[in-house]
């Protein structure tokens, strides 16, 4: 589905793609990632795989990605996909997705990584929009769309450049969303509720929690807690816990540490552990996830 967007933008896309993909492909002749941390709610990443592939997996985020060259290919809810350059990706919290390059050349991309949290408040503001949006064919020909993700590469994130990129990029899920599936899902939310949930969930990532901790925590029981939860940010209380140790993980993994201590540290039962979840979450191992980021460029 292609919108009509403000000129803005969007009329130059294929000049901004091709000076983002300039000798992308013959520069990076293996697999890399170069990311950034999360500002505002939203990570950026920039990737270029050729010989390896994400093994299927799930993260508690929104991704919003555009291929920048090459061919993306990805199994996602029973159906194979393929993104050509410029076209966008839009891939939901907890949806088990896979990825691989869809030729020889491999591909390279630009993905945004969303908190459902800060999408819900930002939709919220659109009248009558009270849930998290759906979009149910995950690519899209959207040049606007296509245009503000690649907006954010272009420098460092600022935080109130942040804040309006989650506004814009929530509108075009609601716009590309669809209605009926949201409607039936939206329920009313309690902010205070869901919000010691999550505090006490994030203070408490590096340790087992127990659902009577939880209850004792948010003043519900483990049901009511659970279900607002879901609605709120898209996934349950015990993948938000997981997450938030997979992330303390994954930002040590950005320079040298010993595996097996880092487990220990972020409460992992040992490395077999981690090395599961943290594959599970993120479609790779934490080895190889470190050999990906020494091969990329950090990111401004």
């Amino acid at each position: 589905m292609q919108r009509n967007a403000e000129p803005v933008c969007a009329s130059d896309l294929p000049g901004r793609l091709e000076r983002f993909s300039a000798s992308a492909l013959s520069e990076f002749p293996g697999d890399w990632i170069a990311q950034a941390p999360p500002v505002q709610g939203i990570a950026r990443l920039r990737a270029g795989l050729k010989s390896q592939a994400y093994s299927r997996h799930r993260h508690d985020t929104y991704s919003i990605s555009v291929t920048q060259c090459g061919v993306q290919e990805f199994d996602y809810r029973g159906s194979v996909h393929r993104s050509l350059p410029g076209q966008v990706v839009v891939l939901h919290p907890d949806e088990p997705h896979d990825g691989r390059p869809g030729t020889d050349a491999g591909f390279i991309y630009l993905a945004l990584h969303l908190d459902p949290a800060q999408v819900f408040e930002a939709a919220c503001g659109e009248v009558g929009k009270a849930w998290l949006p759906f979009v149910a064919n995950p690519v899209m020909t959207d040049l606007a769309l296509a245009s503000d993700i690649i907006s954010a590469f272009d420098g460092p994130l600022e935080p109130l450049q942040a804040d309006a990129l989650i506004q814009t990029l929530s509108r075009s899920l609601l716009r590309n969303g669809d209605s009926r599936r949201s409607s039936a899902k939206r329920r009313v939310v309690s902010d205070k509720v869901v919000g010691r949930a999550r505090e006490f969930l994030e203070a408490n990532c590096t340790r087992v929690v127990s659902a009577s901790e939880l209850e004792a925590a948010c003043g519900e029981t483990r049901f009511t807690v659970g279900e607002q939860f879901q609605r709120r940010f898209g996934t349950s209380p015990y993948r938000f816990l997981l997450m938030r140790r997979l992330d303390r993980v994954r930002s040590r993994l950005r320079s040298t540490c010993n595996l097996a201590d880092l487990a220990q540290e972020v409460g992992f039962a040992d490395q077999a552990h981690m090395t599961r979840a943290f594959k599970s979450a993120f479609g790779t191992t934490p080895s190889s996830f470190m050999r990906l980021c020494g091969a990329g460029l950090a990111l401004a």
